[in-house]
């Protein structure tokens, strides 16, 4: 199956799983994916994430992360960049996300990087998505 967005597909899978409150999600995998969930991961909006590979075709089981009340910590998630409209961010009008309590994801020269990273090496790029 083709998709247009497979990034958009990652956010809404993720979305829908902790609204659902499933433990866990499955994500057909690519690089890029492997980037996102290592910053979702670092930032602490997911728990872990495992891949899988069967017949040379990648996937990645996401462990979602809940609070004590059994809600999930990932309010809001957000795609910015689409494949009909990029958006493009310089290094001086990057801004924090929720007043630091979420971070925005921005493919740059040096890689895939949240907001926070981005500013302190002052380096703008393409805003993927806003996590919160």
């Amino acid at each position: 199956m083709s998709l247009s967005d497979p990034i958009a597909d990652m956010l809404t899978r993720i979305r829908n799983a902790g609204s659902a409150k499933h433990p866990a999600c499955k994500i057909p995998g690519s690089k890029i994916k492997n980037s996102i969930l290592s910053i979702m991961k670092e930032e602490g909006f997911i728990t872990d994430f495992q891949e899988t590979k069967t017949n040379n075709i990648s996937e990645y089981t996401v462990t979602l992360k809940y609070d004590d009340t059994r809600r999930p910590v990932i309010r809001e998630i957000e795609r910015v960049s689409k494949p009909g409209r990029r958006v493009y961010i310089q290094s001086e009008d990057i801004k924090p996300v929720k007043s630091n309590l979420g971070i925005s994801i921005i493919s740059t020269s040096k890689g895939i990087m949240s907001n926070k990273k981005a500013m302190k090496l002052k380096i703008g790029g393409e805003v993927i998505c806003k996590v919160s």
